[in-house]
């Protein structure tokens, strides 16, 4: 076992027990206690809840309720992290009850749905909250017992002093424990004693989700609510100038219709503040309905506006971002890329010396890589409930980062932080565009000025035009290569409209003597944010196509040339900001090898590899696939991942295969152009999404085994499928698939 010690939270205990006024709580800077007495079918609700510390609270009958504290996007935290704390609690599964924890950045940290990182961050906290508790039952029981705390032990939710014979449940000693002191240190299990985290459990609102109770933000109701949606400016770089509101308030149902101005003048935005439009027209009815088909009666009148500057506080510090004029087009856009890709960029990262490796090489080979814009596009279109009164907002709903919008919202109202409660929902996708509540801020705002409750919902043309969307790229990749077609040197210089995808110090940085990196980047006043792996979701299929191209040239197996790369890196590496583990890289890419059959089964199949490091992770996949270019099937996609512990092994295989599809659909058919500052597409009959028909025919999920503490997941395999798709079908067609994307069909099959 591991001995750590609780020391460096007890500051956070104290503040808690102030807070709540009572009970024992923990705060570790993670989770507050908090309790609904739902059960599930067969668990009876206990008659009393002790509160054990601030991730859960047991009752009289040895039930346990965990709270998850991160926000659910379908990531399945809701279920993975209560089971992080149940381990080493060393409590029965089934006698588990979880509960969404609210939002209380008094005693939570980090309560965000980005990154990956919602396991990674939490996994020191949640081990040591179970473990604590777990020490003060044990405490608890050893003082009832009179017997010493070393001669406890515990098994499914059951204390135990073998040399007497006494048992006791956890509920039995749990008021006890309560009143005991935070111990100073505690014991985390050993891996292998794990009996929790390594194995399957069925998500936790799977039954809800299937029946279709409310979950959602969409689902929430509350008595003499009313339904508001709001109108935006039909192109970027266009606002508000006036509107003529007369006839839609004579439609059946409309109770106002106003404008609202998303920030005061002296506000300077978070980065969750962006947005696009920040003057909007509302209207405000009995249902949507009537909401939604008023709106065409609204007479606005819009005009362009001028260039300007807006101070943002940003991850890195405040940032000052210039917005530009005008109304652009994709045609504009592609054309500024490839004179901006002519020209020299910003130096990120040099080794050695790639200009006179240039110079001096007997080869060259350059390649060209783009993608455009892309809509987040998930199911469930932004909506959020506001009730705002004089003294208080409360808000329900689904949003990724409610720790940072709460701060807006303080700012914008008026109100103090501790008089805005923000209620999480499950959310239906995100992706990263739920970063970004200013849609919250809507609600509160017409809320406020009805002086009533108000659920706003986007339509899903709202949605798809209302911006923050990924960024289109281009990257121009080249190598040189000697007389013995060896690698001399290698050169990458990306941007992109408006921010370029470059991770200069990733593979194969480190893997060659001259390597070169460059960036750029176009301002734009089409916004954009956050998208599943950012960057990383056009890097990876830009360069492992690069690679596979390179490996051609070279006459090398496409597998053993990455795997000579990396041993240069792991064994004699160049520079020393080289962020990824050379040895874990080569392992994914030798277990996808293995699994596929790639040495001795890849005769007469039409199958790519990729390879791609992000969030703390590995990821590598094969893909095979059939047919022609108008028309190919994927049959099967292998995918290994080393992502550090597993802790819930169906959730991780269906989090792995939902981003493939995602990930092979976004590359094959994404796609947001522009004319004159309109999207040209606005909703699935004119966004390309991926269709089941289209989809994998299976997907074979591997993961490293090993006792490296959990990294990412939801991101991380993602971008590499895409580039292992494109290698795929260059085998099956001939053809390189160098600009996303890759199928330009249309809407007839």
């Amino acid at each position: 076992m591991t001995i750590v010690k609780t020391e460096l939270n007890r500051r956070s205990f104290i503040k808690s027990s102030l807070l709540t006024g009572g009970g024992l709580l923990i705060g570790f800077n993670w989770l507050a206690a908090a309790c609904s007495t739902s059960a599930s079918k067969g668990q009876s609700i206990p008659d009393e809840w002790f509160e054990i510390n601030g991730y859960l609270k047991i009752g009289e009958n040895g039930v346990v309720t965990i709270m998850s504290p991160n926000p659910e996007i379908g990531q399945n935290v809701k279920t993975s992290m209560p089971m992080i704390v149940a381990e080493e609690l060393d409590v029965d599964w089934k006698n588990v009850l979880v509960e969404q924890a609210p939002l209380n950045t008094a005693i939570f940290n980090r309560q965000l749905a980005g990154g990956s990182d919602s396991i990674k961050q939490s996994w020191p906290g949640l081990r040591m909250a179970g473990a604590s508790a777990r020490k003060m039952l044990m405490d608890a029981a050893a003082k009832k017992w009179n017997v010493p705390v070393e001669e406890i032990t515990t098994e499914l939710g059951i204390l135990y002093h073998k040399n007497s014979g006494k048992k006791a449940g956890y509920g039995e000693v749990a008021s006890a424990a309560a009143q005991l002191p935070v111990p100073k240190e505690v014991e985390l299990k050993d891996l292998k004693d794990f009996k929790i985290i390594g194995t399957s459990k069925k998500n936790v609102d799977g039954h809800k989700i299937v029946v279709g109770q409310p979950l959602f933000g969409l689902d929430y109701k509350k008595e003499g609510m009313l339904i508001a949606m709001i109108v935006h400016p039909p192109a970027f770089g266009m606002k508000l100038k006036s509107f003529d509101a007369t006839d839609v308030k004579t439609k059946p149902g409309i109770k106002d219709v106003f404008q609202i101005k998303l920030f005061n003048d002296d506000y300077k935005p978070q980065w969750c503040d962006t947005t696009s439009f920040t003057e909007l027209v509302a209207i405000v009815g009995n249902s949507t309905w009537e909401v939604m088909s008023a709106k065409a009666y609204l007479k606005v009148e819009w005009e362009p506006f001028a260039d300007y500057k807006i101070a943002m506080a940003g991850w890195g510090g405040d940032q000052l971002v210039n917005v530009p004029s005008g109304l652009e087009s994709t045609a504009d856009h592609n054309a500024k890329m490839v004179a901006a890709a002519a020209k020299p960029g910003k130096i990120e990262r040099r080794d050695g010396n790639p200009e006179e490796a240039f110079k001096k090489a007997a080869k060259v080979i350059e390649r060209t890589y783009t993608a455009p814009f892309l809509a987040h596009t998930p199911m469930e279109p932004m909506n959020f409930f506001a009730d705002v009164s004089a003294d208080n907002a409360i808000l329900v709903g689904p949003i990724q980062s409610p720790e940072y919008m709460e701060k807006t919202l303080s700012a914008r109202l008026g109100l103090p932080l501790e008089k805005i409660d923000i209620q999480m929902t499950r959310m239906g996708g995100g992706f990263g565009r739920r970063l970004y509540g200013h849609f919250m801020v809507e609600a509160a705002l017409i809320s406020q000025k009805v002086k009533a409750p108000v659920k706003l919902i986007y339509t899903r043309e709202d949605e798809i035009t209302f911006g923050i969307y990924r960024p289109a790229y281009h990257a121009l990749y080249r190598a040189a290569l000697d007389s013995n077609n060896n690698l001399t040197a290698f050169h990458v210089k990306m941007g992109g409209v408006p921010e370029n995808a470059l991770h200069a110090n990733r593979f194969p940085a480190g893997a060659v003597d001259n390597y070169l990196a460059e960036s750029w980047a176009i301002e734009s006043n089409i916004t954009v944010g956050a998208m599943r792996a950012p960057g990383s979701n056009f890097n990876a299929v830009a360069e492992q196509s690069f690679l596979d191209e390179l490996a051609e040239a070279m006459g090398k197996d496409p597998i053993q040339f990455r795997l000579d790369l990396l041993k240069r890196a792991k064994e004699n590496p160049v520079g020393e900001k080289n962020d990824y583990d050379a040895a874990r890289y080569a392992g994914v890419i030798e277990l996808v090898r293995d699994k596929s059959g790639w040495e001795k089964d890849s005769a007469g199949k039409n199958r790519g590899v990729a390879a791609y490091f992000c969030h703390s992770s590995y990821v590598a996949n094969v893909v095979d696939i059939t047919g022609d270019k108008d028309n190919p099937v994927i049959q099967k996609v292998y995918t290994a991942i080393d992502c550090g512990v597993v802790v819930n092994p169906d959730a991780a295989i269906n989090m792995t295969e939902g981003a493939i599809v995602d990930g092979i659909g976004q590359s094959m058919y994404g796609q947001l152009t522009f004319s004159k500052g309109q999207p040209d597409q606005d909703n699935f009959d004119s966004y390309r999404l991926i269709r089941h028909t289209e989809a994998p025919k299976e997907i074979e999920v591997h993961f490293v085994q090993n006792e490296i503490h959990p990294t990412g997941l939801g991101e991380p395999p993602y971008p590499p499928v895409m580039g292992a798709l494109a290698n795929a079908l260059y085998k099956a067609t001939g053809d390189r698939y160098r600009h996303q994307p890759f199928i330009k069909n249309s809407f007839e099959s």
